[in-house]
């Protein structure tokens, strides 16, 4: 573990971004396998993720985290496709609310 967590955030990605994520890759592949729906995963995966930033980083920096990736999202930037989010994800009230 990094003795200053916070010497990191908004900094360039980790050395070792690149394996940590083949090896996400593979347990998406492998829950995937295992017919546990995307719902499923992709909470755990987010609710992991957000337990393991809040051990070793300032909420600050969590923020400015998730203010980055829903930046992403609202680029587009997540979809290879261009394709829209499909019809139903998002409840109409909730697609209001954030336009």
């Amino acid at each position: 573990m990094q003795t200053n967590p916070d010497a990191d955030c908004g900094g360039p990605p980790p050395a070792d971004l690149s394996h940590a994520g083949a090896v996400i890759d593979k347990a998406i592949e492998y829950m995937m396998g295992q017919n546990i729906s995307s719902l499923a995963i992709a909470s755990a995966l987010l609710g992991g993720a957000l337990g393991l930033l809040a051990r070793t980083m300032s909420d600050e920096c969590i923020l400015r985290i998730l203010e980055n990736a829903m930046e992403s999202v609202e680029a587009g930037e997540l979809r290879d496709d261009g394709e829209p989010p499909p019809a139903g994800s998002l409840p109409a009230a909730d697609r209001a609310s954030r336009a």
